[in-house]
Parts: C-alpha cells; structure tokens; sequence
C-alpha cells in the first residue's frame, strides 16, 4: 500500500476507532471492563498456539519460513495470520474483545503512526526487552522514538521506510573525467607557458593535446566530491553540467509524495516532539521551516517538475531509462536497482547518498515510517509473544533474507553493502511519523500545503494555515499564529531568483 493510501486508512481508521475508545486514557479503562469477553475469546483456541497477525501479503513467505523455524525450537507453536489492512486495528481490538469470528493476535504488525491508539486501547505493551537500545548493538534513536509512546517502548522496530538521493554514477563518472581532463590541460598548457616565458621551448608544439590517464581511485575520489551535500551544491552541479542526449533532467522526483517530500522542511518542523506523542512540542511555523520551503519552492523554478505529471514508479522507471541523473527514491529501490542491474535493465552503475542539506545552516531531515511487532495487551502469552517477537526481529532476522525476499529493510541485521548504511544512516536521524490520534490528518494536510507551495503557492499563508489548523486541533480552541516575516535579503533574492 503506498504512503498516501496508507494514511488515508488511518484517518478512516481514526474515526471509527474514536467512538470505541475516547482519545485518552479512558482506552486504558476499558481493557479492565472487558477482560472477562477478552478471557474467554482467548480460551477458545488452544493453548499452545500464538497468532501473528500481519497485512502485506509480500511478507508472507518469510513470516511462515520464520514460524517453521521457531516452532522446531520450542514448544509453543506460531500461526502466521494474513488480514485485510481496512480498519485493521479496529479489526485487531474487535478480535481480542470477542466480538469477531476469529480468535485475537497474541502479536501483531503495526506501523508507528498507530501505537497511540493501539496502547490507549489496550491493544499495545510495554515489550520485555525495553532495555535494548541501552545496547551497542540496537542503540538507534530512529527506531526507539518510532516505538516509544508515554516514555514506554510500546513495540519491537522490524523494519522501515526512509528516503536518500539515488545518482547516475555513471555519469558522475564521466563529468568527473572531463573535470580531471579539464584541470589536467589546463595545468600543461600552464607549465608549457611559463616554459615559453623562460624561454626554455625547444621544438613546436603538435597541435594534439596529452592523452591524461586517471586511476579509478582518482575518479571515485572526484564523483565523492561530485555529491551535493546542499541544494545550492545540486544547482550548481546542473548548471555546469553538459548533459548527454538521452538525460532530461538533472534532478527528479516525486514532488506529489509527502514521504518524498518531507526532508524538504528541514529539521525544525516538529510534531509530537522526538518520539511523536507529545502533543506541547508542536511546532510547525517558524523562521527556519518558513526558509526551508521557499527554498523548496524555487527548486521548481531550477528543476520545473509538474506534480500532475509524475509519480514515484514513473520516476524510477525514467531513473532506469538513463533520463534522471539524482532522484529521491526510497528503501525499496535497493532492491530493485541490485535487480535491474542483474537482469540488464539498468546500464550503468548507480549509488545512494545523504539527502542534501537546503543550505549549510538549515540541515534537511527525512521521515520514517517503522513497521513494529507489537504485543496484544489482551494476550494471555505476553512472555511467548516478547519471546517470538524477539526471535523475529533479532535471531530470525538476518537482514539479507527479509531485504531479498520481500524488499524490506530490516531495523536490525541489514546487510553489509553502502546502500543500506546509506539509509540505515538516514533512518537513524530520522523523524519518525507522529502516533498522536489529534494530528492524523496533518500529513494529509501537510501534503496538500507542499504541492500547493510547489505551484506557487504563499509559502507564508500556507504554512501559517497549516500551523493554526492543527493548533486548534490539538488545543480544542482556535488557535492564531503571529506573522513572521522573513529577512528582507531573502525575499529579494527570492525575487531575483523568480525572475531569472
């Protein structure tokens, strides 16, 4: 299901959900009211059998290899549950109540953005292992604020979505070449002047220029220096870039996409605070954000990308065609570009880096979104349930298996290739979606405010807009923003840019 789908499934989900549980911890409450209905839907299987519960078809071969596995090492025996993803956690808490023909999950998977309601409604708990990313091994500030709610670690990190700049390297190669060749005539034609100057010239000059010979080692060193780091760098890039025939864009993405589009704002635009569930850190209209998306904004003026135009798959299938030189692609794209490149759909060679900062000062950051196991509150097997779980995401997990198979990126146990620190990188500084129930639609809106700047929209109404809406979703009262203006120097270059 994609980002945008996937969301609007929560707020559907949200509603529903709102008029079972309360927004609170009245959720809480009612595990006690109705523990008797949850005892004895759970005696009506047999004892010995965990349900895992799961919505992503793709994850079933590898979910069903890791069940074998385990129940060849241990008494208790795992069931490997498909569901349909409409109103899953509503079908989770309607399951574990009684009220549905199938028996409950003891587990489930779940991504982040849900734990706040799955824990105020008893279908979340703190996990054993709420220890483990005070260990080297599993310390990652990205996973553990996407399953942290109320100060408790709420589930276990399995895997994850997260963004980083996908290049052409073989065209890197090439301009880094003519660079280096570039430089090297330069330095001859220099040496032979000062020659000429001391009066040292012996015989004519051929008319050829030297042959350079570069080591592979000098050309990797240029391409590195080559990647932009800031989206002035990028600009740069494409003004002196002399592009072969078949590129048609420098720079290309999914500008409709907020998973695409989310590192954009900077780092400064907060919702729910680090781990996402503190509704008094919220802070989405500020000087550094506002600088952020008017700078997004003129990337359209550079780079010109109609919204209507592109998606995601169109814009890595133009990627594979040789027409993009830099995208924005996601944890999928590892493997299908290890794909391509084996089965020759993809001639060149390709690598993935950092999201460009917007400038030196105003750092970009991506979002993540972590598919977690979380263990029913209503279960009567909480040590069998922590215990599987833990065999998933740690023992079972081997990294290379569940990104082969199903295209996952695994928290834990990733493969060892530059792609994957790449993103396990970008994953690890992170903001992960918020869990809180009051700011559901804020992606969404969210979205609907960076296609709108996009096209040209007022950066500073739409932002300010955005901010009061969600304030006064959060508050309960309308909530008003004071206007901030941005530093005449900028708005001026803004113009200039516009303009040009």
């Amino acid at each position: 299901m994609s980002y945008k789908k996937r969301v609007y499934a929560v707020l559907l989900s949200i509603c529903l959900l709102a008029g079972v549980f309360g927004v609170g911890k009245s959720g809480m409450q009612m595990k006690t009211e109705q523990e008797e209905a949850q005892q004895e839907n759970f005696l009506r299987r047999k004892k010995d059998t965990l349900r895992l519960w799961y919505t992503d078809e793709s994850l079933t071969d590898y979910l069903n290899a890791a069940v074998v596995a385990y129940n060849e090492q241990n008494d208790i025996r795992v069931e490997a549950v498909l569901v349909d993803d409409s109103e899953y956690v509503e079908a989770v808490n309607e399951a574990s109540l009684g009220r549905s023909e199938r028996p409950g999950p003891d587990l489930y998977l779940i991504t982040n953005d849900c734990l706040e309601k799955a824990y105020l409604a008893g279908l979340a708990t703190e996990i054993t292992h709420h220890d483990m990313f005070r260990v080297d091994e599993y310390e990652n500030s990205g996973a553990e604020a996407a399953v942290t709610y109320d100060g408790k670690v709420a589930a276990y990190p399995f895997y994850y979505e997260a963004c980083a700049l996908l290049y052409n390297k073989s065209y890197l190669e090439d301009y880094a070449r003519l660079q280096l060749e570039a430089e090297a005539d330069q330095a001859a034609g220099e040496a032979a002047q000062a020659e000429a100057d001391e009066g040292n010239v012996e015989e004519e000059a051929s008319g050829e220029e030297a042959l350079h010979e570069f080591s592979e080692e000098e050309i990797a060193e240029r391409v590195w220096e080559c990647l932009p780091d800031t989206i002035a760098e990028l600009e740069e890039f494409a003004d002196s870039y002399n592009a072969p025939e078949q590129v048609e864009a420098v720079f290309k993405w999914d500008v409709s996409d907020i998973l695409y589009n989310y590192s954009f704002a900077g780092d400064h635009l907060i919702v729910g605070g680090e781990n996402g569930d503190n509704p008094d850190r919220i802070d989405i209209y500020n000087l550094e954000t506002l600088q952020c998306l008017t700078t997004f904004q003129n990337l359209n003026q550079f780079f010109s990308i109609e919204t209507r135009d592109v998606d995601y798959e169109s814009v890595m299938q133009d990627f594979l065609d040789g027409k993009i030189v830099f995208t924005v692609a996601g944890t999928e794209a590892v493997n299908r570009m290890a794909q391509a490149k084996e089965d020759g759909s993809f001639a060149y060679e390709y690598g993935f880096y950092s999201m460009p900062d917007m400038t030196e000062e105003l750092k970009s950051r991506s979002l993540s979104i972590t598919t977690c196991v979380a263990i029913n509150g209503y279960t009567e097997f909480k040590e069998q349930a922590n215990d599987f779980a833990w065999f998933l995401i740690n023992d079972w997990t081997n990294g290379l298996k569940l990104q082969e198979s199903t295209g996952k990126m695994p928290v834990y146990g990733f493969p060892e290739h530059d792609e994957n620190y790449t993103f396990i990188g970008s994953y690890h500084e992170s903001m992960p979606i918020p869990k809180m129930m009051t700011t559901g639609n804020f992606w969404v809106q969210m979205e609907i405010a960076f296609t709108n700047i996009w096209e040209g929209g007022d950066v500073n109404a739409l932002l300010k807009g955005l901010s009061e809406q969600i304030m006064s979703q959060v508050t309960g009262e309308e909530y008003t923003e004071e206007y901030i203006e941005l530093p005449v120097e900028e708005v001026l270059e803004e113009e200039a840019f516009t303009e040009e």
